[in-house]
C-alpha cells in the first residue's frame, strides 16, 4: 500500500478525508502515522558555502520545521489557501494578518460586531502606527462601498459577529472592497474553513484561533493565519519579521486535534442546536441569537454561505436584576464560566456590548448570556439549566 496519498487523488477527497491524510506523510517518517515534534533553534549546515547562502529547507528554528510545515500545508490544503502560519494565540494570528495589510497612512474599515481585543489592537496598536480605524455596521453588506476611502487598504469581517452573531454578506463586501483594491481579512474562529470555506468566498487573510475548535481539548494555545496567493507574500514577510511562531508541542497538539475536528464540530452544532431551539420555548428567555434558527435576521445568510454551525451562540433574557443572573450561572453544575471556548465541556458567560460598539447601539433588551454547547449529554445540560432559570426567577421575586 501507498503511504501518502496521490497528489492528483487528493484533489477529490472529501473534508472527513482530508482531514485524515491532510499534512503527513509516513514515508518521510520511517512509517509512523503522525509526524514528530521537532523542537529546536539551531540548525547546522553541512558547508560553509551552504551556510553563507543559506541554502537547505531549514535554516534556523523560527524559520520552520517540519513539525510547521505538516500543520501549514494541512490548514491550507483545509482552507484553500496559498499558505499558512501558526502564532501562540488566535490574536496573535489576527494582528499578523492586519499587519500585513495595512501601513502607516491607512484606513481600515472593521466591523463593529468584531472580538474586543481586536477592538483593542486597532484602536491602540494600529493607531499608534498611523492606520486609522473606522467601525461599521455588520449588516451593511455591499453598502460598505459608501465608507471606502481612496487610503482604505482593508476591511475586517467577522460572521457571525463575536458575542451578538449578526450574520455579514461577507462575499457582498468582498466584492465592494476588491472594487477599491482593498484586502479582506476574516476572523473565522466561529465556523474553521469545514463550515465556511473563506478564500471560497472571497476573503483574502483568513484568521482561526486554533484554541478553539481545532485543539477541542481545552488545553492549547494557538492562531492560524491563511491567505491567498496575491497575500501570502505579504503575510509571511510579516510572520517572519515578526518571528511569532507558535511552540512544536502546542503545533503536535493542533495536528493531533484536526484529525478528529470534522466530527467534534458535527456534534457540537447538533447539541448547541438543540438546546438554542429549546431556549426559545423558555419564558425566561426573550431571543436566541443563533444564525441557524430559521427565525434568526441572518439565516438566510448563514443557510446560503454556511455548511454548518458550531456551538457557540447567545441568549438575551427578559429583564431581570444582576443577581439574578447570578444566582443562575453561580449554581450551575456542568456549565463552566471561562471566556475561551471550543473545548469538549460546556460554557456560559453574560456579556453586554453596551461600553464598546461604537458604528451601532446595542440595547437587546435584557442581559446576555453566550453559550457554548459541548459534548455533554444533552438532556442532561437542559436539566441543569432549568435548575438554573428555577434560581433566576427566584433571585429576580418571580418577575
Amino acid at each position: 500500500m501507498s503511504l501518502k496519498p496521490n497528489p492528483e487523488s487528493k484533489k477529490k477527497f472529501g473534508p472527513a478525508t482530508r482531514l485524515v491524510h491532510a499534512g503527513r506523510d509516513p514515508s518521510e517518517q520511517h512509517g509512523f502515522v503522525n509526524t514528530p515534534i521537532y523542537r529546536g533553534s539551531t540548525v547546522l549546515f553541512p558547508t560553509y558555502d551552504d551556510l553563507q547562502h543559506r541554502r537547505g529547507r531549514y535554516t534556523y528554528g523560527t524559520h520552520g520545521t517540519p513539525t510547521s510545515d505538516a500543520l501549514a500545508e494541512a490548514w491550507s490544503e483545509i482552507a484553500g489557501a496559498a499558505g499558512t502560519v501558526a502564532t501562540p494565540s488566535g490574536l496573535a494570528a489576527l494582528s499578523i494578518g492586519l499587519m500585513a495589510a495595512v501601513s502607516a497612512g491607512d484606513h481600515l474599515l472593521v466591523t463593529d460586531s468584531a472580538y474586543r481585543p481586536t477592538r483593542i489592537f486597532c484602536d491602540e496598536v494600529l493607531k499608534r502606527f498611523g492606520v486609522e480605524t473606522t467601525y461599521y455596521d455588520p449588516l451593511i453588506g455591499a453598502g460598505i462601498a459608501k465608507l471606502m476611502r481612496d487610503n482604505t487598504r482593508a476591511v475586517l469581517v467577522e460572521a457571525p459577529g463575536s458575542l451578538t452573531f449578526e450574520m455579514q454578506d461577507v462575499p457582498a463586501i468582498a466584492e465592494a472592497a476588491h472594487a477599491r483594491d482593498a484586502c479582506v481579512i476574516m476572523d473565522n474562529t466561529w465556523a474553521t474553513p469545514l463550515l465556511f470555506p473563506p478564500h471560497e468566498r472571497g476573503v483574502d487573510i483568513a484568521v482561526e484561533a486554533g484554541t478553539k475548535y481545532l485543539s477541542g481539548g481545552s488545553d492549547l494555545l494557538l492562531g492560524l493565519t491563511s491567505a491567498n496567493a496575491r497575500y501570502w507574500p505579504a503575510l509571511n514577510r510579516t510572520y517572519h519579521q515578526f518571528s511569532v511562531c507558535a511552540g512544536p508541542e502546542d503545533m503536535f497538539l493542533a495536528m493531533r486535534g484536526l484529525r478528529t475536528m470534522g466530527l467534534r464540530l458535527r456534534e457540537h452544532g447538533r447539541q448547541g442546536l438543540e438546546i438554542a431551539r429549546w431556549l426559545q420555548g423558555r419564558p425566561e428567555v426573550l431571543r436566541v441569537l443563533h444564525p441557524a434558527l430559521p427565525e434568526d435576521p441572518g439565516h438566510a445568510i448563514w443557510k446560503r454561505d454556511f455548511a454548518g454551525a458550531s456551538g457557540l451562540f447567545g441568549v438575551i433574557l427578559r429583564p431581570v436584576p444582576e443577581k439574578a443572573v447570578a444566582a443562575m450561572l453561580d449554581g450551575l453544575e456542568l456549565f463552566g464560566m471561562g471566556f475561551s471556548w471550543g473545548g469538549f465541556e460546556s460554557l456560559c458567560i453574560p456579556f453586554d456590548c453596551t461600553p464598546f460598539r461604537t458604528a451601532t447601539r446595542w440595547a437587546p433588551g435584557g442581559p446576555g448570556l453566550r453559550f457554548h454547547i459541548g459534548l455533554e449529554d444533552v438532556e442532561d445540560l437542559k436539566t441543569d439549566l432549568a435548575a438554573g432559570f428555577t434560581r433566576l426567577r427566584k433571585a429576580a421575586g418571580d418577575i
